[in-house]
């Protein structure tokens, strides 16, 4: 999808993965902005449709626009602040999987790189040692794959060799799971911005927010809530 327009998936409905009076989390498709963008033309987004429906609900997190996955949004203002409380204490688990470019040897480990705004080539972000924030990414490989694996797919170079892996984000920067695993020579399958030779080989991001944990701030459960990947 072309970073300089916008057209995003039909709404079919929303995809809700739990819901109460407190909160709920929903499936974001990819290609759909998390909150509105600027200008009217970037006002769809999955927070607008789920106020239709909820009309209480504030966005708590985003996820890139080519990104799919979980999305967890308040019910109310004081829930809202609780919430937020929870992603700067690092008190909410984020899970995420993701197709990369060729065979990731070494099983598990922690991409432990700074960040900044790449401001002359925005929205890129990249790693900088300078003023960089600090950024730890954690993977764990799950299986190594071919992409696509039909060359009737007709995506890029049938057979592309590619792992699947498990991502956790640490901390929460702009991009950081796309700008690590392509910074260690694994990007994202699909990724315009830091995908490089691979950016056209799938039709879309492979990345997809699978999980997210945290304890409920009023019944004290903890919740840990799915959405497997449709890739």
């Amino acid at each position: 999808m072309s970073q300089t327009s916008y057209s995003p998936p039909l709404d079919c409905g929303l995809d809700l993965v739990y819901c109460d009076e407190s909160l709920l989390v929903a499936n974001k498709p990819a290609g759909l902005l998390s909150v509105p963008g600027r200008g009217q033309d970037k006002a769809d987004s999955l927070t607008t449709r789920v106020q239709k429906e909820f009309p209480d609900t504030r966005c708590v997190h985003r996820l890139d626009m080519s990104t799919s996955g979980l999305l967890l949004f308040a019910r109310g203002a004081d829930m809202h602040r609780r919430l937020s409380c929870l992603f700067r204490e690092r008190a909410v688990k984020k899970f995420y999987i993701a197709i990369v470019s060729g065979r990731v040897e070494i099983t598990a480990g922690e991409i432990d790189l700074p960040l900044a705004s790449d401001w002359l080539n925005r929205p890129r972000q990249k790693v900088d040692f300078t003023v960089g924030k600090p950024s730890l990414t954690r993977y764990r490989l799950l299986g190594y794959m071919k992409y696509p694996a039909h060359a009737s797919m007709h995506l890029g170079e049938p057979g592309l060799s590619a792992s699947r892996v498990e991502l956790e984000p640490a901390t929460g920067r702009t991009h950081q799971l796309r700008v690590h695993m392509a910074a260690i020579g694994h990007q994202v399958l699909g990724d315009e911005l830091y995908g490089g030779s691979v950016a056209n080989s799938a039709e879309r991001l492979l990345l997809h927010a699978r999980e997210l944990s945290f304890v409920h701030p009023l019944s004290e459960e903890l919740l840990t809530l799915t959405s497997e990947p449709p890739f």
